[in-house]
């Protein structure tokens, strides 16, 4: 790669983009190959900057996705898509690097990453450790709700909650993907290796950004478990070290009034890991920001991997 990386953000002007687009502003390291705005949907042009990048980061619905890497002619670019299109394709790097050294080195050598799904972030980043590690059985049928802003929901649902006649019902928490066929719930049992996808119950909220994903888990299904100490354990353990997941000390909700807020990590990049509950029952949460590591940020930090630097340049720790 040249000195400065060429960067084309393909889908610059919808949510995702336009914030990596921000957190691109500072960086001397980076060049940016800007399509004017009457061609961002022209074929050839997109090709064009495509071709010319180094690195391209899809910010485009699924179809579109799948059609910008079909433009692909240079074999050196590096894809980023932050799109569901290739999350669970064989040759397509997942871009989670906490999970594994297998998944960071992945990333590093790829030349196709796929950004993890919001939730399927807050979902995987416990369940995957609880499996691997022999917590949690393959075929445990689990359950699992998620709270978020409405940020996540694109820049249409966006100008509807900001909107002054907007309706009464967006005044409350609404629960949907009631016909369990949420778009993340593949990359969520691929990842995880569940047996099963998991019992999902997504709820938008009225503020704007940050999400809580929570699995509830018995004790006496699980193997090697006593209580919440023996998961706490397990996880310190496998996150120990991570720049941007923390588990939190078993008695951090305290200090909130024994309550996670879904917009506690609101503007930050990492992510918390919580370890609620009693000996019998245990709720595994996480709490993260769904523009943070649930979006953009983690595609920067898949960048940042890929060109060598730090982890966290760009982002806010």
């Amino acid at each position: 790669m040249s000195t400065k990386t060429k960067i084309f953000i393909d889908g610059s002007e919808g949510t995702t983009g336009l914030r990596i687009y921000e957190r691109f502003e500072g960086r001397d390291d980076i060049e940016l190959l800007k399509i004017d705005s009457e061609l961002r949907k022209d074929i050839n042009e997109r090709k064009r900057l495509i071709n010319e990048s180094d690195v391209t980061f899809l910010c485009l619905p699924d179809a579109a996705a799948m059609e910008a890497v079909s433009l692909v002619e240079n074999d050196n670019v590096v894809i980023i898509d932050a799109s569901t299109a290739h999350r669970t394709n064989e040759g397509w790097a997942y871009g989670f690097p906490e999970l594994s050294a297998g998944h960071k080195e992945a990333i590093k050598n790829g030349k196709r990453i796929a950004v993890p799904g919001c939730y399927a972030t807050g979902f995987i980043s416990l369940v995957y450790p609880m499996i691997a590690q022999g917590l949690l059985p393959a075929d445990y049928p689990v359950s699992a709700f998620g709270l978020s802003g409405y940020s996540g929901a694109g820049k249409k649902v966006i100008a509807a909650y900001e909107s002054e006649e907007r309706p009464v019902d967006f005044d409350a928490p609404r629960e949907y993907a009631l016909t369990q066929q949420h778009k993340h719930l593949k990359e969520m049992k691929k990842i995880t290796g569940l047996n099963k996808e998991p019992l999902f119950s997504p709820i938008i909220c009225d503020y704007y950004s940050g999400m809580v994903m929570s699995v509830p888990l018995y004790t006496d299904m699980l193997h090697n478990v006593k209580g919440v100490e023996d998961v706490h354990a397990m996880l310190d353990k496998f996150y120990e070290g991570q720049k941007f997941v923390k588990v939190m000390p078993l008695d951090a909700q305290a200090g909130e009034g024994n309550m996670l807020a879904g917009n506690g990590c609101s503007g930050w990049d990492g992510l918390k890991i919580f370890i609620t509950g009693n000996d019998d029952r245990i709720v595994l949460s996480s709490q993260f920001d769904n523009l943070g590591k649930g979006a953009s940020g983690a595609a920067i930090q898949c960048l940042n991997i890929v060109l060598g630097c730090e982890e966290d340049k760009g982002l806010q720790l």
